[in-house]
């Protein structure tokens, strides 16, 4: 959420905002509502400290007659204010002037690129293919069991899975960040004020009926929800966490042609990167993921892309976002494995999280978040990345600890 009186004092400034975003929210009328609320606030306050003042005085018929004003203006003020509120949160986070203005994704940038794409003297075989004939992925029974875009891993594949999720605990851990296994679910106040809604176009959240509860579709929502309503110390940031989570996402209609098998399903587990810290370290911070992501990918060997993301593909919590595209050989292209978000104090004011100066003032964080590991593309951009012309397929170096051989097959 913004902070009103920032709309207040910059109107212009958040209307380019949300229209480089793609947004549609009419700031007029929240400008206006505000002035009538702080009016009939004000109002309301006069007459409070005249209802005591006659309480006191024991004038019993001028308490009668205030109380039945402010009975009214109550009445009057209290629709407006959820209004209000209710405009105020379909507000998106605004954008940082380095961001390039774009309308999709289209308009991101390429920012730099790391090893030469996979070639191969033979013709290689998609992840799906190469996990099923490897006995090691198993999306019918996945179907059986659960529906389309659930899976099954067995064997290596489980032993890959597990060998990312260690491999990036290890290497993140030395870099400071705390290793965090969070809940799978999350009250509707935490996963609606990380962004991630239950209804609509973008509905990702599957709901616990009820129960005020969903499935997190990232530990983003829970590491967001742990420092909820705290005021932290300036001297205790930044905080770095990496959390472990299983991610359940409806992914309503995503059924293009880059869908099938690991690419976008509704449940898999993640390593997520999460940091709370000071307005004048988030970008320096926000690099950090980025670096750390780069680190990642660069130690397993897969070649890849950095993409800034454009004022239109941001979503409405990002102020500014990189998302890292490995290559994928059945794509013959690029595809995304993991993103980072500088949602700056976006997320803080919706969750009400503070750090105190040291001067002894209370200001709202900035929070940033990144993905470490996605079990599921990660898997796919190695099947692909890595296979033999048999069918066979090396395990990446950094990997090789966690299962005692080379090759899987």
């Amino acid at each position: 959420m913004l902070d009103i009186k920032f709309i207040r004092e910059n109107p212009e400034k958040v209307k380019k905002g949300i229209a480089d975003k793609g947004f549609n929210v009419d700031i007029n009328e929240i400008i206006e509502l505000d002035k009538k609320t702080r009016q009939l606030q004000f109002e309301v306050q006069n007459l409070r400290e005249e209802r005591n003042k006659a309480a006191k005085e024991k004038n019993i018929d001028k308490g009668k007659e205030i109380k039945q004003k402010l009975d009214s203006l109550e009445k009057e003020l209290m629709p407006l204010t959820e209004k209000l509120d209710n405009l105020l949160s379909r507000i998106p986070n605004l954008p940082l002037a380095q961001v390039p203005v774009g309308k999709g994704e289209e308009g991101n940038m390429e920012v730099r690129k790391w090893g030469e794409p996979t070639k191969f003297n033979f013709k290689p075989k998609d992840h799906l293919e190469l996990g099923t004939k490897l006995s090691i992925l198993d999306f019918e029974t996945g179907a059986k069991v659960s529906g389309s875009q659930f899976y099954f891993l067995y064997g290596a594949g489980a032993l890959l899975e597990l060998a990312l999720v260690n491999y990036a605990m290890e290497l993140l851990s030395k870099e400071g960040f705390t290793p965090v296994i969070t809940p799978d679910l999350a009250k509707s106040r935490f996963y609606l004020g990380t962004g991630y809604m239950p209804k609509g176009d973008e509905a990702q959240t599957y709901e616990i009926k009820d129960e005020d509860l969903g499935l997190i579709a990232t530990a983003e929502v829970t590491l967001a929800g742990k420092h909820a309503d705290e005021v932290i110390p300036e001297n205790n940031l930044p905080l770095k966490y990496i959390g472990y989570s299983h991610c359940f996402r409806k992914e309503a209609g995503a059924y293009g042609k880059y869908s099938k098998g690991l690419y976008r399903v509704h449940e898999f587990t993640k390593a997520e990167m999460f940091i709370y810290c000071t307005p004048e370290t988030s970008e320096k911070m926000h690099q950090h993921i980025l670096e750390m992501e780069e680190k990642i990918y660069q130690g397993l060997g897969l070649p890849y892309r950095v993409v800034e993301m454009c004022t239109g593909d941001l979503g409405a919590m990002a102020a500014r976002k990189f998302d890292i595209e490995v290559w994928m050989p059945s794509r013959n292209e690029y595809g995304e494995v993991t993103s980072t978000s500088n949602c700056t104090d976006y997320q803080a004011r919706n969750l009400n999280i503070k750090f105190k100066t040291k001067n002894g003032v209370n200001e709202y964080v900035h929070m940033l978040n990144g993905t470490a590991i996605a079990t599921s593309r990660t898997p796919l951009a190695i099947l692909e990345n890595y296979q033999n012309e048999d069918g066979s397929v090396n395990i990446p170096e950094v990997l090789q600890k966690y299962f005692n051989k080379k090759r899987i097959g």
